[in-house]
């Protein structure tokens, strides 16, 4: 037996304002069909094209990831991404009105509460994932991202920073919808006060504030209700990774490792993965996952490796 793919049971709405533009964007997510994948669409745009949520179409990573196709960007999706991956959602078309993804309250927990409103139907095909076969690790300036072969989706993150509240943390975890849910996806993004003013001073983090950040100057945290949890700071930048890591277009099974890394450098990491292609195969996933998955036909497989040509 194998994992089927899924979608949403029915189409969601939310609005919010983007941390970097701080203009109000307004989103739906439809449910999609099998083999479609996440794909964005700006319907702020006439005739505009629908964006794959994929490595290669990032164009940008300075402050936080821009996917972009004929010219139309997509800003600020990691989050969500994170959100459709944690909750195994494989199928759906985000459409909106403007170019940056709200920021909500700087996490992937409103996200998920809104596609968790929805609920999600099996689509009758396997779900297909990276298995991978042998190690692979990029490393430079104290910062390396690996992966190792596993036979399920866990992710170790590990954070040093020149600051007595964040220190060095690490988080390790099995990524599954329960633990992505009450684990993961409530820990917000975070920055110094003087990076924050010094990017508002640019004309950049308009939307920026206490609501959807946390905030850190040199004695402190800055937001009045304090951190979600002790380690908040690290559960971010795993949640990071795990929107990252989702732009590989389908699951891993395998151990993802990183330290010191963010967007710009797990983006650095796909690239060599998928260079490297004899650490990797694409297979089905089995529901009681317990070695390689078997290699029999099945019906629409093909048509996913289609869909993952991008990787040849």
């Amino acid at each position: 037996m194998y994992t089927i793919q899924r979608t949403l049971a029915k189409a969601v709405d939310f609005s919010g304002l983007g941390v970097h533009s701080g203009r109000t964007v307004h989103v739906r997510i439809r449910p999609a069909p099998v083999n479609h994948g996440v794909k964005f669409l700006r319907t702020d745009i006439a005739d505009a094209t629908p964006i794959p949520a994929r490595f290669n179409l990032v164009v940008d990573t300075s402050l936080a990831t821009v996917i972009g196709y004929d010219g139309i960007i997509v800003s600020t999706i990691e989050h969500l991404m994170a959100s459709l991956s944690g909750l195994s959602i494989d199928n759906a078309l985000i459409e909106l009105d403007n170019y940056e993804l709200p920021i909500m309250d700087g996490s992937a927990g409103p996200f998920t509460r809104v596609l968790q409103s929805a609920g999600t139907i099996e689509q009758g095909k396997p779900r297909l994932a990276f298995v991978m076969l042998k190690p692979i690790q990029i490393e430079e300036n104290g910062k390396s991202v690996a992966v190792y072969p596993c036979t399920h989706y866990r992710l170790t993150c590990t954070i040093r920073y020149d600051h007595p509240l964040i220190a060095e943390q690490t988080c390790s975890v099995d990524l599954n919808e329960k633990v992505f849910s009450e684990e993961i996806c409530n820990a917000r993004t975070f920055g110094f006060l003087h990076e924050v003013e010094g990017m508002q001073k640019m004309g950049l983090a308009r939307g920026g504030s206490l609501d959807n950040a946390i905030v850190i100057d040199k004695d402190g945290v800055l937001n009045p209700g304090g951190l979600r949890y002790p380690d908040e700071f690290v559960r971010h930048k795993l949640l990071d990774c795990i929107g990252d890591f989702s732009l590989m277009g389908l699951t891993i099974l395998g151990h993802v490792v990183t330290r010191c890394s963010g967007h710009a450098f797990n983006q650095r990491f796909l690239q060599h993965l998928f260079a490297e292609k004899t650490s990797w195969e694409i297979q089905p996933i089995e529901s009681a996952y317990t070695g390689p998955p078997s290699t029999e036909a099945l019906p629409g497989i093909d048509v996913l490796e289609r869909n993952v040509s991008w990787a040849s």
